[in-house]
């Protein structure tokens, strides 16, 4: 079991990196012309948290990236979407990870597709109509594709990233780092 200090240095290192990836996609927005759309590339990091270190983790993570972004960078409308979107994501893509019947890929699908829907509600409710529901149109195919892209940005670094975490020492221990990931596949 990790004390306390190791934990919260884990956390702290992943919402900074997820705060950094919300800030680059904040310098390079989409050219789509979408209100609104970004690939959300700080998910890769609450995947991680989520697969490698459990709900409670990704929940925190998530919940001081989004506090520290708007606080920085945007303003009390953005974090109270942002807030909606990656709640509600992130239980129902720890609700489908316990269940153990979706892959990786269909959790961060549900992910993406919930996050966008989640948004969509609040607007609804903020606006007090229901024809914003038409933008779901759009927004559920791309929650779909925004959910494989984290899925398989995830995929491809989970490696390094389980090494990074799991090296004691300044020097990377691999066979500590395969332990865990056949542990994580178990």
């Amino acid at each position: 079991m990790l004390s306390v200090s190791k934990r919260l240095a884990r956390g702290g290192l992943l919402v900074a990196l997820a705060a950094i990836f919300s800030y680059l996609e904040a310098l390079f927005p989409l050219p789509l012309g979408i209100p609104g759309l970004k690939l959300g590339l700080a998910n890769v990091v609450i995947v991680f948290a989520l697969y490698c270190y459990g709900w409670r983790t990704a929940f925190w993570v998530s919940l001081c990236r989004i506090l520290l972004v708007s606080f920085l960078f945007a303003n009390l409308a953005m974090a109270m979407y942002s807030l909606a979107g990656a709640l509600f994501s992130l239980l129902v893509m720890a609700l489908l990870r316990s269940c153990r019947c979706f892959s990786l890929w269909g959790v961060s699908m549900a992910g993406g597709v919930t996050h966008n829907l989640a948004q969509l509600l609040l607007a609804s409710l903020l606006a007090g109509t229901k024809t914003i529901w038409a933008y779901g149109a759009l927004l559920v195919p791309v929650g779909v594709l925004t959910g494989l892209l984290i899925a398989l940005l995830f995929a491809r670094s989970r490696r390094a990233l389980v090494f990074l975490w799991a090296a004691p020492a300044a020097e990377p221990d691999l066979d500590q780092g395969r332990k865990i990931l056949q542990e994580k596949k178990h």
